[in-house]
């Protein structure tokens, strides 16, 4: 069975929020997985509606239920891919992708093999600093993003945005959510994207992955790898880090029971 997506008419989403619309400020060879094992799903307590979710940046889940999200996002190659998913398939844990358009474009194999098992989203399309974006900029973004992903994967991602940099200002905030989409960042970051080149071990990822756990965070994770930073640490963090979280008696449970 794949991993339930999200599946809603762009029209529909982008129309939730048009009402909240406001200016912004100026200034490698992938191997395709074998057909996914059952996920189990927890939900994060009450569901909410998307709408529910706009006028602030999501940091922390709304529960006191101990339980977590794991997200990675993906900017750069595919490398730790084929283990992520493994890793997460053999464990049965759901997992939120969030993809930029360039990404989606370049690595479209990829894109597709990560939204056929778990909850794809936006994290722009290339990447930019939010000071360099004036409110056509932001826009074209979001916009670009989309279009890249939905192409390179043939779903609908969820309609959650990840400003690059975790960079937020609030009429950033109310431009993406009139766009359509939740702001959704992170409680704390492994920084395995550094890799080892950039001094974080796979044992600094883990650490940090569960040092400040508490109920509904948002583990924010990296997949790929850049000429500096050396193969990929949170691919081969994560059985570690699903590890500890477990042991802590923690539940993986998937972003997008948040709407």
């Amino acid at each position: 069975m794949t991993h339930p997506q999200h599946r809603l008419p762009r029209r529909t989403f982008l129309a939730a929020g048009a009402a909240l619309a406001l200016p912004l400020g100026s200034p490698a060879g992938f191997r395709r997985p074998a057909a996914p094992g059952p996920v189990a799903v927890r939900a994060a307590g009450p569901r909410r509606g998307l709408a529910d979710l706009f006028g602030e940046e999501i940091r922390l889940i709304p529960t006191d239920d101990p339980v977590v999200a794991l997200t990675f996002n993906a900017a750069w190659n595919d490398d730790g891919i084929d283990a992520v998913l493994d890793e997460l398939r053999s464990r049965g844990v759901p997992a939120t992708f969030f993809l930029t358009g360039q990404f989606a474009e370049a690595n479209p194999e990829a894109a597709e093999a990560l939204a056929a098992e778990h909850g794809v989203a936006s994290h722009s399309y290339d990447h930019p600093e939010l000071a360099d974006l004036d409110a056509a900029g932001l826009r074209e973004q979001v916009e670009r993003a989309d279009e890249a992903i939905r192409r390179a994967t043939g779903t609908d991602p969820l309609p959650f945005y990840r400003f690059p940099y975790s960079e937020t200002s609030p009429s950033a905030i109310a431009q993406v959510n009139a766009l359509g989409y939740a702001d959704i960042e992170f409680t704390d970051d492994t920084l395995g994207y550094l890799g080892e080149g950039g001094g974080v071990s796979v044992e600094d990822a883990v650490d940090r992955a569960v040092r400040t756990i508490r109920p509904g965070m948002i583990l924010q994770m990296h997949l790929g790898s850049t000429e500096t930073s050396g193969p990929n640490v949170d691919s081969r963090a994560l059985p570690a880090v699903v590890d500890a979280v477990e042991s802590r008696g923690y539940t993986v449970i998937d972003l997008a029971s948040l709407v």
